[in-house]
């Protein structure tokens, strides 16, 4: 583990419930992040293959929407706070403890990655090992979500984020990364900051090619 990610699990290890209370009904004021996820379910759902993998799960509330949107869905997190807070939460779903470079599902066998702002805090550096890795993981046809705030800026910008350092993105950096991870970034929801921090709130969708490349 490196040192950023000991420092991130750290941080939210500390936060575990207050970081719960403060997402646990977020998504109602969130119209966006509400009809995005709500697509990607219907697109994963419309490939036969409902297994998702939620990285980054946080307290499992995206994970428990994702299943009841009819997904079957499971959460990822570093935190192994976050993990025994999801599991108690939700304890008809599973949840493991898990480095997002390093995820243990099986090459190409899920339908679905989300991916809910849970890369912000890696160097940009690293990130396109985090999205190798998550290509790895979907089936030929799978799609991955992933949210992150964005920046007009021509390069990532560094902030101090409440719980640990992250990163902003240029949108269309950032979907050259996942073409870069061999996805096909294919369709994108910006809008305006939800939060005082005042970045850009990006979605972006993304397919595994379902042809001999993939």
């Amino acid at each position: 583990m490196t040192e950023h990610q000991d420092e991130t699990r750290v941080a939210y290890d500390g936060v575990v419930e207050l970081y719960a209370s403060m997402f646990a009904d977020r998504l109602e004021t969130r119209p966006f992040t509400r009809a995005m996820l709500s697509t990607f379910a219907e697109l994963v759902r419309g490939t036969g293959n409902r297994r998702t993998a939620d990285v980054g799960c946080g307290p499992g509330h995206l994970t428990a929407m994702l299943h009841d949107l009819g997904l079957d869905a499971f959460g990822f997190d570093l935190s192994t706070g976050m993990v025994d807070h999801a599991r108690r939460a939700h304890p008809s779903l599973r949840f493991d403890q898990a480095r997002m470079e390093s995820l243990p599902v099986e090459d190409r066998t899920l339908g679905g990655v989300l991916s809910h702002y849970s890369m912000i805090h890696t160097p940009p550096g690293e990130l396109p090992a985090l999205l190798a890795e998550q290509a790895r993981v979907l089936a030929p046809g799978g799609l991955l979500l992933v949210s992150f705030f964005a920046t007009d800026a021509p390069e990532p910008v560094r902030f101090d984020h409440k719980v640990a350092p992250a990163h902003s993105w240029p949108v269309d950096r950032f979907a050259g990364l996942l073409a870069g991870a061999g996805l096909d970034p294919f369709a994108r929801l910006v809008h305006d900051p939800a939060s005082e921090r005042g970045f850009l709130e990006a979605h972006l969708l993304a397919r595994l090619p379902a042809g001999p490349a993939a």
